[in-house]
C-alpha cells in the first residue's frame, strides 16, 4: 500500500508579507501566494508595524483561499498547518498565528509552529536534498548568521551579528544615499555599475569568532559621505555602493568558507532575502567552485524573500519528526532556533 502524500498548508505573516501556500511532501510546491506590502511602506523609508498588522489582516483569509484554490485542494484534503511562530512583528505574527489556530481548531487539522530562519533555511529543501552536515548562511533584513545543522530539525548557531543585520545596514546606507526603500536591490545595482575603491572598515572581530558587525561599516559610510560635503566634494553613489557591498560580501564569504572546512559540512545553502544579492552569490559560487567537496546551493529569486513555501517546507519534516503545536501557541517574536 503507497504512503498517502503529505499535504501541508503553510502561513507566513512575519513582516510585510502575507503568504499562504500548499506544499506536497516537504518538496513540491502546488501553490505559493504572497501579497507584498512594499508600496504601503516605501514612503516610510521602512516597514511601519502596526500598518504591516492591518494589512496582514485585511490579507489573510484572500491569500490562504488563493492558496488552496491554486494548490486544487480543500481543507479536507491538508494533513497539517504550519505557521511562522517566531521571530518577527509581534502584531504581525499574531494574525497568521490567529488564522493558522482557527482552521486548525475549526477543521481539527494538526498545527505546527515554525521559526521563520528555519523556513529559511528549508526553503533550499523545495529545490535540492539536505545533506548533512550542512552549514546555512542566512542573511536578511533582521537575521546575519551562520546555523550547523546535523540532522533534519536540528540548529546550532555557530555565528550571529552582534548589531546591525546585513540586510540592516544595506537599508540605512540606501536611505543616507536617498535611494527607496528597500535599499538592499538599489545597492547591489549601484554596486555593479561602480568600482570598490572607497577604504572601508571589515569587522572580522577577534580570531576565530563567526559573528558578524555591520554597524561600523554603516556608520563608517556615513562618516564618509557627511565629510565630503564638508569639504565641498561629491563622492560617486556606484563607487560608494560598491564600496560598502565588497565590504560585506568579503566578510561573508571568508567566514562561510571558513566554517565549513572547520566543521566539515557536505552542503552550504545561502538563506534569507539578502541572499537574493547578486555580489553575494556570484562571491559564494567563485569561492566554492575551488572546494568541489562541499556542494553550495542558493535558492532560485523567489524563495529568497519571506514565502510560505518555505514555512511549509520546514513545518512538513517538523510534523514528520513529530512535533505538535497546541491551540495556546502565541505569536513569539524571540523565539530561539536552537530550542524549536
Amino acid at each position: 500500500m503507497m504512503e498517502k502524500d503529505l499535504i501541508v498548508l503553510g502561513i507566513e505573516t512575519s513582516c510585510d508579507e502575507t503568504a499562504a501556500s500548499i506544499v506536497k511532501d516537504g518538496k513540491d510546491i502546488l501553490s505559493n501566494v504572497v501579497a507584498s506590502q512594499i508600496e504601503s511602506h516605501k514612503r516610510f523609508g521602512g516597514v511601519v508595524p502596526e500598518l504591516a498588522s492591518r494589512h496582514h489582516v485585511e490579507q489573510i483569509t484572500n491569500v490562504v483561499e488563493r492558496a488552496l484554490e491554486e494548490a486544487n485542494v480543500t481543507f479536507k484534503d491538508i494533513d497539517a498547518i504550519a505557521v511562522t511562530e517566531g521571530p518577527g512583528l509581534v502584531g504581525a505574527l499574531l494574525v497568521g498565528v490567529s488564522a493558522a489556530k482557527a482552521i486548525a481548531f475549526a477543521q481539527q487539522i494538526p498545527l505546527v509552529g515554525v521559526h521563520h530562519i528555519a523556513g529559511h533555511i528549508y526553503a533550499n529543501r523545495l529545490i535540492t536534498e539536505m545533506k548533512f552536515p550542512l552549514l546555512s548562511l542566512v542573511v536578511s533584513g533582521g537575521h546575519t548568521e551562520l546555523v550547523l545543522m546535523e540532522k533534519h530539525g536540528s540548529f546550532k548557531v555557530i555565528g550571529e551579528t552582534r548589531d546591525d543585520a546585513a540586510g540592516e545596514a544595506y537599508d540605512k546606507v540606501a536611505r543616507t544615499l536617498q535611494l527607496p526603500y528597500p535599499g538592499g536591490p538599489h545597492i547591489d545595482r549601484l554596486a555593479h555599475e561602480g568600482e570598490p575603491i572607497l577604504k572601508l572598515p571589515r569587522a572580522w572581530l577577534e580570531e576565530g569568532s563567526y559573528d558578524f558587525s555591520f554597524s561600523g561599516l554603516k556608520s563608517a559610510v556615513i562618516n564618509t559621505l557627511h565629510n565630503a560635503e564638508q569639504r565641498g566634494e561629491k563622492i560617486s553613489p556606484e563607487n560608494l555602493a560598491a564600496s560598502f557591498q565588497a565590504s560585506v560580501i568579503e566578510v561573508l564569504t571568508e567566514k562561510t568558507i571558513r566554517a565549513a572546512k572547520e566543521y566539515g559540512v557536505n552542503q552550504v545553502l545561502l538563506a534569507g532575502g539578502v541572499a537574493a544579492n547578486k555580489g553575494l552569490r556570484s562571491s559564494l559560487t567563485a569561492a566554492f567552485d575551488s572546494l568541489p567537496d562541499i556542494e553550495l546551493h542558493i535558492p532560485p529569486l523567489h524563495l529568497c524573500t519571506d514565502n510560505a513555501a518555505m514555512i511549509a517546507a520546514a513545518g512538513s519534516m517538523l510534523y514528520k519528526l513529530g512535533k505538535r503545536s497546541n491551540l495556546d501557541m502565541n505569536a513569539n517574536p524571540g523565539l530561539d532556533i536552537e530550542r524549536i
